[in-house]
């Protein structure tokens, strides 16, 4: 009996023992059915006004349909407060708004963007809408669900699903258009979404949720309120802000770098961040997550962060080495992979910060924040290129990478960033 329990012991405390677990399975699908509609109310919607020949004005306006992403924490609260009348807290909002957006979808590929554009973009909206209420209940499901020592792993998982999904729905979904037609294949993306509705009902139950708030005020006020209770709460929120600021300046004008600053064709990059890119990120989450098992979140954040911040350099000596594919394959896997690390260990953390009776409105804001950097970023470096060049913009890059790491020793006294 003891040598049983030894042997069991040892097989939790090794990462092969993870991927049988029927839950990790389960955060992997869910992130591909959470990144799945995003390109087909962004880009591949876009694409498809684009051949359509809506005018450019319409196109532009069309990007607007990304808003409620943005703003998703606003109805967060909706989610922690009322539970529906099947499934538990968690799925029974998932499964909702995965039936919903089933219906959505398949209705896009009934309407035509030169026909109603108004009408096919409002829709867009609705869809839009009901992905991002999808993350919410998904976010908040994975949060609930996972162990302590999963957090890293399971966020890595869920990279993976995301990645998958938008590679299906971008770049796979084109070629379909181009070969069966938009209706067929906005069809056949709803018939992927649909299999969703199986993944969620067949997931298990978060065996430690939390009490339901008890009425809305509750929900809305105390996410924020019992937050900022904590030691060093602002101090958390800033480096939720700048810890990834380093790779958004990398990667906000990546593409135009690489087209208009060093002269690589589009083919030539579709490649390399399809294929070079896709193999980077996906070593890098299942090798932070692996990692994540053995050190405390504080190592993690650091390590991680470090490399995150070091692989930003190809980009400048790229800049001063010109066209070089040798090089460009560098880059994107190296830079890709380090992304890989930090995004899983900056998920992880993010997890472990909310409360699960507010999950939902609490990891909505904490992703908001998140991406302050990518709403804002643009502007200022397309101004810092102009007057600075592209060798010297990317070394700021690397520099911008250090303050969330340096403000991580000014709380590294908090008890999460002591748990593995």
């Amino acid at each position: 009996m003891e040598k049983t329990l030894v042997v069991s012991t040892r097989q939790k405390e090794n990462w092969h023992y993870l991927f049988t677990q029927p839950r990790l399975f389960c955060i992997l699908f869910l992130g591909f059915g959470s990144g799945l509609p995003l390109l087909l109310t962004g880009s591949t919607l876009q694409a498809w006004y684009t051949v359509s020949h809506v005018d450019i004005v319409t196109i532009g306006i069309l990007t607007l349909v990304g808003q409620p992403y943005v703003y998703k924490f606003l109805w967060a609260p909706l989610l922690d407060r009322y539970q529906l009348p099947w499934l538990d807290r968690r799925r029974g909002w998932m499964l909702l708004s995965q039936l919903l957006l089933v219906i959505g979808i398949a209705m896009m590929g009934i309407l035509q963007p030169d026909r109603q554009p108004l009408g096919l973009g409002m829709l867009a909206l609705m869809v839009a809408f009901l992905s991002a209420t999808q993350d919410i209940s998904i976010d908040a499901y994975r949060t609930d669900l996972l162990h302590a020592d999963e957090r890293g792993l399971g966020a890595g998982l869920n990279t993976i699903g995301y990645r998958l999904a938008m590679l299906v729905a971008g770049a796979f979904a084109l070629v379909m258009a181009d070969q069966i037609g938009w209706k067929y294949t906005y069809w056949i993306m709803a018939a992927l979404m649909a299999t969703q509705l199986i993944v969620t009902y067949c997931a298990p139950t978060p065996t430690d949720e939390a009490k339901v708030p008890h009425n809305l005020w509750q929900a809305l006020a105390e996410p924020f309120t019992e937050f900022l209770k904590q030691k060093y709460a602002l101090l958390i929120l800033l480096f939720i802000v700048i810890y990834k600021l380093g790779d958004v300046f990398t990667l906000v004008l990546g593409t135009t770098f690489l087209i208009r600053g060093i002269g690589f064709s589009l083919t030539d990059i579709g490649v390399m961040y399809k294929m070079v890119g896709m193999l980077g990120i996906f070593m890098g989450v299942l090798a932070g997550g692996m990692w994540m098992k053995k050190i405390s979140m504080l190592r993690a954040l650091v390590i991680f962060g470090l490399i995150q911040t070091m692989v930003n350099l190809p980009f400048m000596f790229l800049a001063m080495v010109g066209k070089n594919y040798a090089l460009l394959v560098v880059t994107i896997f190296v830079e890709n992979f380090g992304s890989g690390l930090g995004s899983v260990a900056f998920l992880a953390f993010i997890m472990a910060l909310c409360d699960h009776r507010y999950t939902a409105t609490q990891f909505a804001l904490f992703s908001a924040l998140a991406a302050i950097g990518r709403v804002f970023v643009g502007p200022i470096a397309g101004v810092m290129v102009e007057h600075l060049g592209w060798v010297q913009y990317f070394f700021f890059a690397f520099l911008i990478g250090f303050p969330g790491i340096l403000l991580l020793g000014l709380i590294k006294k908090h008890p999460l960033l002591l748990n593995k």
